[in-house]
């Protein structure tokens, strides 16, 4: 097993000996979702549409505050079905702001039912949501070849995610910064931001390859 002083830096393993990105290591929560979802490739609208919700709520915030308010966040927004949500009026407002389980911050709830709406118009352009996000997914050459803790502690942006927070402006979208785009795009596996030598890294790599859109 690797020690504090032995793992390379960005890297932590536990007792089973299995490698982990550091940032994991704070909480359980953090655990379960860096093995299990943050990286791996998406291609199912109402996860798209609810994790791009959900970054919304995060601006200002911890990522584990919503974490920890996710299934509440799931009752109160209808599951994030898009058509649901983009049918909330002022009586959802109303019901949203009184929500304990969640945060109750006016003018993001306003805007996820925006973009709700937003999401309908773009996915009756595209066909799907999908379609579109991963119309943004970084080539090759723009990525650095390996990705390691340094390299991280300077990526909270990307010129793909500043193009992603372009158009979403464009289309209407609110809440959709380039920072909190490229934390989405992390998240849903448009790159893999895993260090190297994390074993969630080779899972995320192995189900990039296999990725097709639905």
């Amino acid at each position: 097993m690797l020690d504090e002083d032995s793992a390379p830096t960005g890297l932590y393993s536990d007792d089973s000996h299995t490698t982990r990105c550091v940032w994991c290591r704070a909480t359980p929560e953090y655990q379960r979702y860096h093995d299990h979802e943050w990286g791996v490739p998406v291609s199912d609208d109402a996860r798209l549409f609810e994790k791009i919700c959900l970054e919304g709520f995060q601006a200002g915030l911890s990522w584990l505050t919503i974490l920890k308010k996710r299934e509440a966040f799931r009752l109160a927004f209808a599951g994030f079905d898009m058509d649901s949500v983009g049918a909330f009026d002022d009586s959802d407002i109303k019901r949203l702001l009184l929500e304990a389980g969640i945060v109750r911050h006016r003018g993001k709830i306003v805007s996820t039912i925006n973009n709700a709406q937003r999401a309908q118009e773009m996915r009756r352009e595209f066909g799907t949501l999908a379609a579109y996000f991963w119309r943004f997914e970084p080539g090759a050459v723009s990525r650095p070849e390996q990705i390691t803790h340094q390299t991280l502690s300077g990526m909270t942006t990307s010129a793909e995610s500043i193009a992603l927070s372009k158009d979403l402006r464009k289309r209407g979208w609110s809440f959709v910064g380039p920072t909190t785009m490229y934390a989405f795009m992390q998240a849903m596996g448009l790159v893999n931001d895993h260090v190297e030598g994390c074993a969630a890294r080779v899972r995320a790599t192995a189900a990039r390859a296999e990725f097709k859109l639905c």
